[in-house]
C-alpha cells in the first residue's frame, strides 16, 4: 500500500480526472458536465488524494459554512485503488481539517458506503420528517438534450 497524501490545495487537482469519474462512473452525477464540477469545485472545500508516481486517486468536497453545517460530496476513490485504506485516510483528512470543527451539523447522502461513514459519527436522520429535498436526478441528461 502506497502513502496517500491528501491536500486541500485546488491547484493540485487533476479536474479531468475528477469529471471522467463523476460523469462516467459515479452513480449519482452520471453525465455531469465539467464545467458544473468546475464551479462545484469552486465553491468546496476540496480534499485530493495522491500517491506517488500515480497521480490523484481519491477525492472528496465539502460543501460549508465553516460554523454550523457542512456536507460531505463525491467522495470517491479510484477503482484500481480501492481496497488498501485510502477512503479511511482520506475521510480522516476531512475530519481532521480546522476549519470543519464544531460544526452541530455534518450531512451526506450515499447508497452503498454506511460502513466507512458510520466509523466517523454518521446515522440515519434522528428526525427524517423533518428533512425536505428538491431532488432532479435526470439534471444532467436533460440539460445535455
Amino acid at each position: 500500500m502506497g502513502e496517500l497524501r491528501v491536500s486541500t490545495d485546488k491547484g493540485e487537482l487533476d479536474l479531468p480526472l475528477i469529471h471522467r469519474f463523476l460523469s462516467t462512473e459515479a452513480y449519482w452525477s452520471h453525465g455531469i458536465p465539467q464545467d458544473t464540477v468546475a464551479r462545484a469545485i469552486a465553491g468546496s472545500l476540496c480534499f485530493g488524494g495522491y500517491v506517488e508516481g500515480e497521480g490523484q486517486v481519491a477525492f472528496a468536497r465539502v460543501i460549508s459554512d465553516f460554523a454550523t453545517f457542512a456536507y460531505l460530496a463525491d467522495v470517491f476513490v479510484l477503482p484500481a485503488h480501492r481496497g488498501q485504506g485510502y477512503s479511511k485516510q482520506l475521510m480522516d483528512a476531512v475530519f481532521a481539517h480546522p476549519q470543519l470543527q464544531g460544526l452541530r451539523r455534518f450531512m451526506l447522502a450515499t447508497s452503498d458506503a454506511h460502513g466507512l461513514y458510520a466509523r466517523y459519527g454518521f446515522t440515519a436522520p434522528a428526525r427524517p420528517d423533518r428533512l425536505m429535498e428538491v431532488v432532479r436526478p435526470d439534471i444532467y441528461t436533460a440539460s445535455a438534450a
